[in-house]
């Protein structure tokens, strides 16, 4: 692999819709051969989806929450990978199952207790050297009441997160996000615009509620605003769940093509990303020179 930053910007990418169970080693088991699966199949940037280790329901956060490591500064370069007494064994698996493959890991979710003893839903990304990049707690909690459909509260056990992901990669530069963080335009566009991001991902598990009518349709508008490739990996449908899973992990590219996405069952969805076509359909559309800042920051009129 070339060490230059950026000299590369085309990549394969792999989203592993595994199934999860209540037995967090079965789980563990399962992402280490979903993830050696997409790697042999030529992946360089692999993805979980959110709760990857534990069911997604407010009664398991607490119970599987487990301690993740932090960014590694320059002169602290074990601090993503310490042993099991600082970090839980989610993580460390995250580490080796990047070096031993030599791909980008952004390992979905887990859901992380802190050292205040709050509870985050946390993504932590991977380097092809076995180093933390980033880490990424779901800034927007999934607080929702459809009436006669779905009612739920990630904030009954969760804290919310208050930090911008952007990673710089070989390939470019990638911005993460956590499911719900989808629906809201304005941290895409920060990404996009602030951060220079050219990949979005969004490890997801939108319901068969909200799944059917906003997955694609989010996943299509963000790409097409920022002009840019967005990536969504949602964990398999488990038919004894509480939580019934959407599934339908998808690859959308900057004109708001879908490139790759399966239905509902255990699969890994690939797709062959460029990133010069960014700057192709930026230069095509440019309307990030054609923004009118000056009409957008008036003043409503007064009512």
């Amino acid at each position: 692999m070339s060490s230059s930053v950026g000299s590369e910007k085309s990549f394969r990418f792999a989203g592993c819709q595994m199934k999860v169970s209540t037995d967090s080693e079965l789980n563990r088991q399962r992402a280490t051969t979903l993830v050696a699966e997409a790697a042999s199949n030529g992946a360089q940037v692999i993805a979980l989806p959110e709760c990857w280790n534990c069911p997604y329901s407010n009664g398991a956060f607490p119970k599987y929450a487990e301690t993740c490591p932090e960014v590694p500064r320059a002169h602290d370069d074990d601090a993503g990978t310490r042993s099991a007494d600082a970090v839980g064994e989610s993580s460390l698996l995250l580490a080796a199952l990047a070096k031993r493959h030599g791909v980008y890991l952004i390992g979905g979710s887990v859901p992380e207790r802190a050292t205040d003893s709050r509870i985050y839903n946390t993504c932590l990304m991977y380097g092809p050297d076995g180093v933390l990049l980033a880490k990424h707690r779901k800034m927007h909690l999934f607080d929702i009441d459809v009436p006669g459909k779905m009612t739920f509260r990630e904030s009954d056990t969760l804290s919310a997160g208050n930090q911008i992901t952007a990673v710089q990669t070989k390939y470019g530069k990638f911005g993460i996000g956590i499911c719900y963080d989808l629906r809201f335009p304005e941290y895409a566009q920060l990404l996009a615009i602030d951060y220079g991001c050219e990949f979005l991902c969004y490890p997801g598990a939108f319901n068969t509620t909200t799944g059917p009518a906003h997955w694609e349709l989010l996943l299509r508008g963000r790409a097409v605003d920022n002009q840019l490739y967005v990536a969504a990996v949602s964990p398999a449908r488990d038919p004894d769940s509480s939580y019934q899973a959407w599934g339908h992990s998808t690859v959308v590219d900057p004109w708001g093509v879908v490139v790759s996405t399966t239905e509902h069952e255990e699969a890994i969805v690939y797709a062959d990303v460029d990133l010069k076509r960014v700057h192709e359909v930026r230069q095509q559309i440019p309307v990030r020179t054609q923004k009118r800042h000056d009409i957008y920051s008036s003043p409503a009129p007064a009512k």
